[in-house]
């Protein structure tokens, strides 16, 4: 399996966010092939972070690249900042 986790700082409204988030962008990580789980986290203080989890490689750079566009096109007021991305393969789990 494979991770990808987006760090949002200085999001100017995590209600609105989530709720974008929700019905535009869970439905588009869902059609991603090897799609596994989605989380979109509020963690105060203006933080939002997701993290995509993939059963392989191309489908966690896949989620990195359609959040990408997402942000660029429904969520640019809301997350002002460049994200902190991280992707990786799990090497354990629970």
């Amino acid at each position: 399996m494979y991770v990808a986790v987006r760090r949002y700082a200085g999001v100017t409204d995590t209600v609105e966010a989530g709720r974008l988030v929700k019905e535009g962008f869970v439905p588009l990580m869902r059609q991603i092939p090897g799609f596994v789980a989605y989380y979109w986290v509020d963690a105060g203080d203006g933080v939002m972070v997701s993290t995509s989890v993939f059963e392989d490689r191309a489908g966690a750079e896949a989620s990195v690249a359609r959040a990408t566009d997402f942000v660029r096109e429904q969520l640019a007021s809301l997350l002002p900042n460049p994200p902190e991305v991280m992707a990786g393969e799990v090497v354990a789990s629970a």
